[in-house]
């Protein structure tokens, strides 16, 4: 059987035959497109293309010159548009072009000929489409010279603006002037350009919001402090004590001149803010005002005087006590400064009181002074008149005094000043190695009496002094002379020299001092409560006698001729050793070391006027300066 053969089919592939017919088919396409593009452009050359406005302004198909034609009698907002700017009554209205706006025709221009013609194949195209389909509205271009605009802000800014001032308040002498501050007002043109600038974008009419803010001074009124000033310079400011009685020192017055020196007006804090006028008086000048009065208010508190009556044994008040006081000026500068600024013109001081350490109500029982504990007496036999008179006001300034328990007591503290003034005399006195006449001679018969009455009650002796000499006053005694009170006198010199002692009981310590001149005699007393204490004593009387040396006749010129007068007296020099024990209740409180006196010998010594003859007969005629 014959077989028959038959070739195999041949496959073809499709792929390059699409790809040939999509890329012609794109080719075609472009080229048709181009053709498109390059014709629509072709027929609109030189001109703007269809669909193209510039400010609402259709300029299409137009050349550049006929599109600036039409834009100049079309675009003319800023010459005939208006902007309106308003302040209260005050209006101001302007052009654009017044305010600096320009229409930028060229740059305007070349951005509509640009539209449809700039970017690629596509975006052309596209743009052209867009343009024909549904116009394209360009906003024109504007150039805004801010420096105009600025200048005419300025002008109005100018009859806007109101400045700040502040209230015043000034004090000529002693008149007082105050004006009221002034709220200020400025435009804000930088605020009120940018406003500007938004509303000249809109080519639309319309009124500029002006910016102005109220500028508020710090002080606005100062009538309320003037009025104050005005009130405190109406009256002199008189300061006086709260409680005026008869003897009190002032009242002080302040006239209005020295007060209106004294016034300040300063500026401080609001509360709130701000600032304010505030017065006040100038510390400065009115410290030295109060300093100057404290010396004339300080008084010292003082207990009350009581005599102790020894038939009830109770305590008799003879002196009310005396409250002490101070000025205080720290507390009175604060009171003058708050109500002379509130008006007040009589002002009381303020003060700063003590009270004493025994009042009025004080009894025997609350004191301990129940008894008379010590007592002495000496004598001045031949004292002068104005001796006498020394030894009445001194002893007095001791009369009722009170001792605290503890205290160590001033002879010198409580005697104070010895003069004239306080009534004290002339009398002899030893005063740098003579006797001569001073003022409080005798005041050593009080601090003898006083040394005694201490040394002899058992009480510490702090400090005393001895004569330089014997003198004969201190040797006394109710029948003559007694050698063995040597060594038993105190001097005092105030305030060089002074006498004290301790109160060293537990209870207060009343002196009482009495004076009978008709004897000649001082007695001082000290009451308190007994303690059973003894005082053993031992004085050696004068030893080591020393012979006062011959007296001495010197010439006066200030004496007459034949006139002979003793001003000072001989006394023989003498060693005294004074000792003593104080004893309580078998046991030795004290045992004082030995108190040795060193007296010196003493010159008589008698003064003559000039051409006296023998003046040693006539001395002993006379029975002076003997030995």
């Amino acid at each position: 059987m014959a077989s028959t053969s038959y070739p195999h089919p041949r496959r073809i592939n499709p792929l390059p035959q699409i790809l040939a017919a999509l890329i012609g088919g794109v080719l075609l396409f472009l080229l048709s497109v181009g053709a498109l593009t390059g014709g629509y452009q072709l027929s609109y050359f030189g001109k703007i293309l269809p669909g193209v406005s510039v400010g609402g302004v259709d300029i299409s198909a137009l050349t550049p010159e006929e599109a600036a034609l039409k834009l100049n009698q079309n675009l003319t907002y800023p010459y005939t548009g208006r902007i309106l700017f308003r302040d209260g009554d005050k209006v101001w209205v302007a052009a654009p072009a017044q305010l600096g706006m320009v229409f930028d025709l060229g740059t305007s221009l070349q951005s509509a000929y640009r539209v449809g013609r700039s970017g690629g194949l596509f975006d052309s195209l596209t743009a052209q489409v867009n343009t024909w389909q549904r116009n394209v509205n360009l906003p024109p271009v504007i150039l805004f010279d801010g420096r105009v605009a600025y200048e005419y802000l300025q002008a109005i800014a100018a009859q806007i603006d109101i400045p700040v001032v502040e209230a015043s308040l000034t004090i000529q002498g002693t008149q007082v002037s105050d004006t009221p501050g002034q709220v200020g007002r400025l435009l804000d043109v930088d605020a009120t350009l940018a406003n500007l600038m938004a509303q000249l974008q809109s080519f639309q009419d319309g009124e500029v919001p002006l910016i102005v803010a109220a500028q508020a001074p710090q002080i606005l009124d100062a009538s309320s402090q003037a009025a104050a000033a005005r009130q405190i310079l109406s009256a002199p400011l008189v300061l006086s004590l709260a409680d005026m009685q008869s003897g009190n020192p002032g009242p002080w017055e302040v006239n209005v001149q020295t007060l209106a020196n004294m016034l300040l007006v300063e500026r401080a804090p609001a509360e709130g803010g701000g600032a304010q006028y505030q017065l006040s008086l100038n510390a400065t000048t009115l410290t030295p005002f109060l300093e100057g009065l404290a010396a004339s208010l300080e008084r010292d508190p003082e207990n009350a005087s009581f005599t102790f009556n020894d038939d009830t044994r109770q305590l008799d008040l003879i002196q009310s006590a005396v409250i002490g006081r101070r000025l205080d000026v720290d507390g009175s500068l604060a009171a003058i400064q708050q109500q002379a600024l509130q008006g007040e013109h009589n002002i009381p001081l303020a003060l700063i009181y003590t009270p004493p350490a025994v009042g009025n109500d004080a009894s025997a029982q609350s004191l301990g002074i129940t008894e008379l504990v010590a007592e002495q007496t000496a004598f001045f036999r031949g004292s002068s008149a104005e001796r006498i008179q020394n030894i009445q006001i001194a002893s007095a300034r001791f009369h009722r005094l009170l001792v605290a328990p503890g205290e160590v007591f001033s002879m010198a503290e409580a005697l104070g000043d010895i003069s004239l003034e306080n009534g004290f005399a002339e009398a002899l006195i030893i005063s740098n190695g003579r006797t001569i006449k001073g003022v409080g001679g005798g005041v050593c018969q009080v601090s003898t009496t006083l040394f005694r009455t201490a040394f002899f009650g058992g009480y510490p002796i702090v400090e005393r002094h001895a004569h330089a000499y014997r003198v004969y006053y201190y040797e006394q005694n109710a029948y003559g002379y007694d050698t063995n009170l040597a060594g038993l006198d105190a001097t005092v010199f105030v305030p060089l020299v002074d006498f004290k002692f301790t109160n060293d009981r537990p209870y207060w310590l009343l002196m009482e001092t009495y004076v009978n001149v008709g004897a000649r005699r001082i007695t001082w007393k000290f009451y308190s409560t007994g303690d059973g204490r003894t005082v053993e004593w031992y004085g050696s009387g004068p030893r080591d006698v020393v012979p006062a040396p011959e007296p001495l006749f010197q010439e006066n010129s200030e004496l007459e001729p034949g006139e002979i007068k003793q001003v000072d007296w001989s006394a023989d020099g003498a060693n005294v050793t004074v000792t003593r024990i104080v004893w309580r209740g078998g046991q030795v409180l004290y045992n004082d070391p030995p108190m040795i006196t060193r007296y010196k010998a003493w010159q008589a010594i008698c003064e003559y006027g000039p051409g006296t003859e023998n003046p040693q007969a006539l001395a002993a005629e006379k029975g002076l300066c003997q030995q």
